[in-house]
């Protein structure tokens, strides 16, 4: 019986461990994340893209200023776009959506 018990807490306490690890992943990865503006192509911003627009996919045209995607921390200005243009991380006026 004391082998039985033994294992029950044993596997429970590996059980919370794994759930406490699986929970504070998702966290830990969105803290090396940014918002990065104007480069989502249309249809394709994360979630809240501005005045016209209502959540994620809403976005009408490609590389629209106010809309955004989450990127990788210390990337988004780095993204290089057509027409000589790069990510930004504040919002942009440029190809307001339609």
């Amino acid at each position: 019986m004391k082998t039985v018990t033994t294992r029950i807490v044993l596997g429970s306490a590996a059980a919370c461990a794994l759930t406490a690890i699986a929970a504070s992943a998702p966290a830990h990865a969105a803290d090396k994340m940014e918002k990065c503006y104007g480069v989502a192509l249309a249809g394709q911003n994360d979630c809240k893209a501005g005045p016209g627009t209502s959540c994620q996919g809403t976005s009408t045209v490609d590389y629209q200023g106010n809309s955004w995607k989450l990127v990788p921390a210390g990337t988004c200005e780095k993204i290089s776009l057509p027409g000589d243009r790069h990510g930004s991380l504040t919002p942009l006026d440029r190809d307001p959506g339609k």
